[in-house]
């Protein structure tokens, strides 16, 4: 229900006491600004001017300003909140101010969009998420921009997020899949790409947008042998994951201030990352297994490590290419102490020796399996940028099919349900290199819902994973 307000009050003009002096309309001093907003406009303002992540930009600013961790937590959610709902915000906020946001100084924009974040999406009492707003502003631009920031934001104010949805959404009987992809704030081509993905499931696409929509909690992988997922949660107030035997997965908390995490026992990663890299040790070999595995696109480390940590329990080893050298340095820090040697070179011509056992390929890709963790990156990825991505990902396969031995296993991966990025990738490398692609459902024991095969897409609303697909192609033998 809409809440009902006073008219804005003009500079000057007193609160209710006919007797007060006029106000003079004062620029606040900067610490004088809420601290958690300060810091959220911050972060939005590097992701717009400078393409900066808010996963990376925000965690660095909350410990050099040391917020408290209310402020920390308030700061949190308007970043990421304001930065996932960004389309959805900015039609709401053209039809406020009456122009396009691209006419709108992109200083006033970012807090134009915490604003309305706050009024439509969070339970921030409408004269506080105003007022705060107006004050960024007039701290920075001064009592006239200010007042284009009441004044709008009074306007947003005006109608819940809902009756926003039904007056500027695609009409849901004409176009279900632009109207979801609205709601759920999705460019449409990314909506459209998950429908595809789903295939006979489509109607689970609300729910898809729904999961992807909303914030996702941390999930950490137990180093296996040097702590388990059971140990893991005990130490930090966490609890085991469901699906991967070694993760654990936290409702609230910077878990780079754990000391499990700190001392490299645990690190932070999706379980469903977790399971692809186990699936690629599970995966049946013709032949032994002789110990010599390959992560084929290692940076920044993450299932590199997990494989180190596996291999080291039997004596095998692991090597990781890199191309960038300051990833392949990342990829050092995070698998020391392992079986891990870091190669610096371009997975599609290595210059490794033939030979490996097994190989993993997690392929660079649109990421649009990981939009819930990377907040902005669904307003940054064009339809465009598939092509290029396609084209990689195929000579980073052949790449890794050259490398194998007869009877190995390469496991592809990528963090995007798109199916030209998975299943089809998979059937070109069955038509051009004659692998054999086998059932990975097998690959991921206990987890349901995988579909029909052989491939296996993990999507969010059904597995509280990103949406990892994997796929495992065994070579021949002869």
């Amino acid at each position: 229900m809409t809440e009902s307000r006073r008219p804005a009050r003009r500079p000057g003009q007193g609160t209710g006491d006919r007797n007060a002096k006029p106000r003079q309309a004062r620029r606040p001093s900067p610490s004088a600004v809420d601290p958690a907003r300060t810091a959220a406009r911050d972060v939005l303002r590097a992701v717009r001017d400078r393409d900066a992540y808010a996963n990376l930009v925000l965690p660095a600013l909350l410990r050099e300003r040391k917020l408290d961790s209310r402020d920390a937590a308030l700061a949190t959610e308007l970043t990421y909140g304001a930065a996932r709902a960004q389309g959805l915000l900015d039609a709401v906020i053209e039809s406020a101010a009456q122009r396009p946001v691209d006419e709108i100084d992109g200083g006033l924009l970012d807090v134009l969009r915490l604003g309305t974040y706050q009024l439509l999406r969070t339970r921030v009492a409408h004269h506080a998420a105003v007022a705060t707003s107006v004050d960024l502003v007039r701290a920075e631009f001064g009592q006239g921009r200010a007042g284009f920031v009441n004044a709008v934001l009074r306007r947003v104010g005006e109608q819940t997020e809902d009756q926003w949805i039904e007056r500027l959404a695609p009409d849901a009987d004409r176009d279900p899949v632009g109207h979801l992809a609205f709601r759920y704030a999705h460019p449409m081509w990314i909506a459209q790409a998950f429908a595809h993905a789903l295939g006979a499931d489509a109607g689970e696409l609300a729910e898809v947008l729904a999961a992807d929509d909303a914030r996702p909690i941390v999930h950490l992988v137990a180093r296996p042998g040097i702590i388990t997922a059971e140990e893991l949660a005990l130490v930090t107030g966490g609890e085991q994951g469901p699906w991967s035997p070694y993760a654990v997965h936290l409702d609230h908390g910077d878990p780079g201030r754990l000391d499990a995490v700190r001392e490299g026992m645990a690190a932070v990663q999706d379980e469903g990352s977790q399971l692809v890299a186990r699936a690629l040790t599970l995966a049946p070999l013709t032949g032994d297994d002789g110990g010599r595995w390959l992560d084929l696109c290692a940076g920044p480390g993450g299932k590199a490590a997990l494989l180190g940590a596996l291999a080291d329990l039997d004596g095998f080893t692991v090597d990781a290419v890199e191309p960038i050298e300051h990833r392949a340095d990342l990829v050092r820090k995070t698998t020391r102490g392992m079986p891990v040697t870091v190669h610096v070179a371009d997975g599609r011509e290595p210059g490794l020796d033939p030979g490996y056992d097994r190989i993993l390929v997690d392929a660079p890709c649109t990421g649009l399996g990981a939009l819930r963790r990377r907040p902005e990156a669904r307003w940054r990825r064009q339809p465009g940028d598939v092509a290029d991505l396609v084209r990689l990902q195929k000579q980073l396969l052949a790449s890794a099919i050259e490398l194998l031995r007869p009877g190995g296993v390469v496991l592809y991966s990528t963090c995007s349900p798109h199916v030209s990025e998975t299943v089809a990738i998979v059937a070109d490398a069955v038509r051009r290199h004659g692998v054999e692609e086998l059932d990975t459902r097998e690959l991921v024991p206990g987890v349901p819902q995988l579909g029909d095969g052989p491939g296996v897409q993990l999507w969010p609303h059904r597995h509280g994973t990103d949406a990892m697909f994997m796929a495992a192609l065994r070579k021949p033998i002869g």
